[in-house]
């Protein structure tokens, strides 16, 4: 089996048995819905974060729920598995990677992106790109709207 192959399965597996797909949250602090008007993607991500310790915040839980394609609902997964238990910081630090990544620009935390290496062949399609990262950005967008504002904030960006 080639290395192709296998992030093909990998992504395939979360497209098929997706990670934290729940939609429902509650308590959540953060809603955020994104979109990609170009193939239709929706996604809504809910967060909860633990600040007990104010100076370091950490994503306590994360779901999503959505339709869209393969490519979207598998890599929306592979986030809330990498990212949960994690510090705000370094959080937005690993999303950031992986849009890095996505545009070609290496593999950066390849331990801590987990699966999401999987989804580096797909810097060989742009079209495809903006669909791996609706989930990345949505959490971005959902981690600045609770860095900014706090608690019960609902967020909607395209």
């Amino acid at each position: 089996m080639s290395l192709d192959d296998l992030y093909m399965e990998i992504i395939l597996d979360h497209y098929r048995a997706p990670r934290n797909r729940s939609g429902e949250l509650e308590p959540h602090d953060v809603l955020v819905h994104h979109s990609n008007p170009l193939c239709g993607d929706e996604l809504d991500l809910r967060i909860r974060v633990d600040g007990s310790d104010a100076a370091r915040p950490v994503l306590d839980a994360v779901a999503f729920e959505g339709d869209g394609c393969s490519i979207s609902m598998a890599s929306a997964s592979v986030m809330t598995e990498a990212v949960k238990g994690r510090g705000l910081a370094d959080a937005d630090d690993l999303a950031e990677a992986f849009r890095l990544m996505l545009h070609g620009e290496g593999i950066k935390r390849e331990d801590d992106l987990l699966d999401g290496v999987a989804f580096q062949g797909v810097a060989k399609f742009p079209v495809r790109v903006k669909c791996a990262l609706l989930g990345w950005m949505a959490l971005k967008d959902a981690m600045s709207t609770y860095t900014d504002g706090g608690a019960e904030h609902r967020v909607t960006h395209d």
